[in-house]
């Protein structure tokens, strides 16, 4: 096996010719946080886009940014907040999951694996983020995909397409961001003592009562337990689970908005968090599930069916986007029926993090329906035909 590293299109369009050439397969790795996820495959060459590195064009004004795909997250939103603005769809940080570094991960895995951080129930994920790209396709072809405005409804909308495609479609080389003004102030805050079905209750209430809430989790006792900002706001007196409530605005909107909020929890305990946002980033990207071998999956549901999802799980929990996401941490090697529950519920479920063997095993990716898995191999064939990238990476075939 050959690593071929990468730092120009014209270096990626040569190793994917060469490739399709000598009928080459290729594992497309940035840093490489997040090879344990997905099916595991066994590709002939690895081509390496770490070298694809750097902001090629940022527009305040605009809120737009260009970078390549190699490029560290933690660039891209240290040069966004030098302008007080934001990446909307808050990337989460999944590397420690798989015993990477934090903040080591790049814009183009978390695109292509879309990782999406709390923020995204208020903004949006990142798929609604991507505004344009550059790219290979399988013919050794380099192309481009939308633009760098809001509206283009120039042709298919490509950019939503490749996030969370997995690079199954060909390497990303650059990236057009869409970007949002910070707000001027941030609050987080707890809420204690409620059992399971209140807290769920909870969120939907507050997300309903247009607070514009930018993250809603609810995370059980014992898990909370686990986070260090918990106990300075006494959760260890405190029986139930616990609901985070992230709140932005300017000082006067957030006084109006704490009014609120205190009204819908009457009669529940309300405590702020100090590193607010940090604790929030924490639990979104399930840092307490890193040092574990316990299998992870994510189970994506209807807000109103996650009581039906938490009441089958025997191990711990954390609930984010007021119930339309769910982590859940589970006996290693066994399948637990997430996916035909998620089914049943109207939504999906994936295998995030688990051996390689299990992951064989157990499709981490919720099967497609026939009409469905026939279009994905219809797209895999229009965008690879001979199948180079990341082959069998979702599933088989793909």
């Amino acid at each position: 096996m050959a690593r071929i590293s990468v730092s120009s299109e014209a270096e990626v369009v040569d190793a994917v010719r060469a490739a399709r050439e000598a009928v080459r397969t290729l594992e497309i790795v940035g840093h490489g946080t997040k090879r344990g996820f997905g099916r595991p495959i066994e590709c002939d060459d690895v081509l390496d886009l770490s070298g694809l590195s750097g902001i090629l064009k940022y527009e305040p004004d605009e809120m737009v940014i260009t970078a390549l795909a190699g490029t560290p997250v933690a660039e891209i939103e240290a040069a966004l907040a030098e302008k007080n603005q934001r990446l909307g769809f808050e990337p989460a940080d999944w590397g420690p999951l798989y015993g990477a570094p934090r903040h080591s991960a790049t814009i183009g895995g978390v695109l292509a694996a879309d990782a999406n951080g709390s923020a995204a129930i208020r903004y949006g994920r990142c798929r609604d983020h991507l505004l344009g790209f550059r790219a290979v396709n399988g013919f050794g072809e380099a192309y481009k995909a939308g633009g760098r405005v809001v509206k283009n409804v120039t042709g298919f909308d490509l950019p939503k397409l490749m996030c969370g495609a997995m690079g199954t479609l060909g390497p990303l080389m650059e990236v057009i961001l869409r970007a949002f003004p910070k707000a001027e102030a941030t609050s987080v805050v707890v809420v204690r003592g409620l059992d399971d079905d209140e807290g769920l209750a909870l969120i939907r209430r507050i997300w309903s009562a247009h607070l514009q809430a930018t993250a809603l989790l609810l995370l059980p006792k014992r898990l909370a337990l686990r986070f260090p900002e918990f106990p300075a706001v006494g959760l260890g007196k405190v029986d139930g689970s616990t609901a985070l409530v992230r709140l932005d605005g300017s000082a006067a909107t957030l006084s109006t908005k704490h009014d609120l909020l205190n009204e819908l929890v009457t009669d529940l305990l309300v405590s702020p968090v100090e590193n607010g946002d940090g604790l929030v980033a924490k639990a979104a990207s399930v840092v307490s599930f890193g040092d574990t071998l316990e299998d992870v999956w994510l189970v994506h549901v209807p807000p109103t069916a996650a009581s039906q999802v938490i009441a089958n799980v025997e191990g711990d929990w954390i609930v984010d986007w007021v119930g339309a996401r769910i982590w859940i941490r589970d006996t290693p090697g066994v399948d637990a029926g997430w996916p035909y529950l998620a089914r049943e519920l109207g939504g999906s479920a994936v295998l995030v993090r688990a051996s390689a063997e299990t992951r064989r095993r157990i499709p981490p990716f919720t099967p497609e329906s026939p009409v469905r898995a026939e279009l994905t191999r219809r797209v895999k064939a229009a965008f690879d035909p001979l199948r180079l990238f990341n082959p069998g990476r979702m599933w088989d075939g793909v």
